[in-house]
């Protein structure tokens, strides 16, 4: 089959076009013919040493998959060959989204949404699943609350502010100007233009915080929260604040989530949530991809074709 693998970890021009033997599905593993595979920011940083993720013997990158079940393994209940599935198996393990075939566990995909192309699909499971852990697993989020959500126009910022506003908040995100129209259309109440205020001059008594960026971004959030206030960070561990007396800070990794991803397409389903997708690129152009993504700023998605 056709994949790209990285030979050797470094520039996007390390991601190159081979032939490599097809994966057989085993127990309770399905085999996916990926026609589309998105792309996120963990494969350009993690394109450049490997840091981070269990690799198999050809580092291939790519987690976000979207296609059509080809074979089950044994013990494998919940889908059958045709099938159109999609999801974000193994990670933090290699699980070599950007190929024509992926094995995956069964319980690691969903269904997917039938109003969505596999493209559209494609965009959806790392960095909704992220949003949707962050927001609903760790935080809690519940009607009424306020809720800011940095790099609000970004993959997981876009998401996370529907599946805030889908749980009842009020919905607060930061993102430059010219931005900030898509935003009021996906649901955000308030935006702020981070290049012209400082955020924590504007906004105030936010009960929750998903924060993308870290660093400064992190700590300056703190000051933004009122008493039992929720900061859940994204980047890593070394992001997290030292918590403050009555606020919490927590950092969260996204997980496979057979789950999760049904509550995402349920809330696809209801009109309550959709992927942007900006670029669209056939799989020998990976390496472009990257490119664009890592110049960060993507609004939405960039997702690969593959079948």
């Amino acid at each position: 089959m056709r994949a790209v693998v990285v030979e050797q970890w470094g520039g996007p021009e390390t991601l190159v076009e081979r032939e490599v033997e097809r994966p057989e599905p085993g127990l309770n593993e399905v085999l996916v013919k990926v026609h589309a595979a998105g792309v996120n920011p963990v494969d350009w940083k993690v394109r450049e040493n490997g840091a981070l993720i269990e690799w198999g013997p050809v580092p291939v990158l790519g987690w976000d998959v979207s296609g059509t079940v080809e074979a089950v393994g044994p013990g494998v209940t919940v889908f059958r060959p045709g099938d159109e599935v999609f999801g974000m198996p193994l990670f933090p393990r290699q699980a070599g989204g950007y190929a024509e075939y992926v094995v995956a566990p069964a319980r690691h995909l969903a269904p997917k949404p039938e109003s969505l192309t596999h493209v559209e699909a494609a965009a959806l499971p790392l960095a909704a699943l992220t949003a949707w852990q962050a927001l609903v697993d760790a935080a809690d989020v519940r009607p009424g609350e306020r809720v800011l959500v940095h790099a609000a126009a970004g993959g997981v910022g876009h998401f996370a502010v529907q599946i805030a506003k889908a749980r009842g908040a009020y919905v607060i995100g930061t993102a430059s100007a010219a931005k900030h129209d898509l935003l009021r259309e996906l649901g955000a109440d308030e935006v702020v233009d981070y290049r012209a205020v400082r955020f924590e001059d504007v906004v105030s008594d936010i009960d929750v915080v998903l924060d993308g960026l870290g660093g400064e971004t992190a700590e300056r959030s703190l000051d933004v929260l009122r008493a039992g206030g929720r900061l859940i960070t994204l980047p890593g561990p070394d992001s997290v604040p030292a918590p403050r007396d009555g606020l919490r800070a927590d950092w969260v990794l996204v997980e496979p989530d057979h789950l999760g991803l049904r509550e995402i397409a349920a809330l696809v389903a209801r009109g309550e949530l959709k992927p942007l997708v900006e670029t669209v690129l056939p799989l020998a152009e990976a390496a472009k991809a990257h490119e664009i993504g890592a110049r960060g700023r993507t609004t939405g998605k960039i997702v690969l074709t593959v079948a």
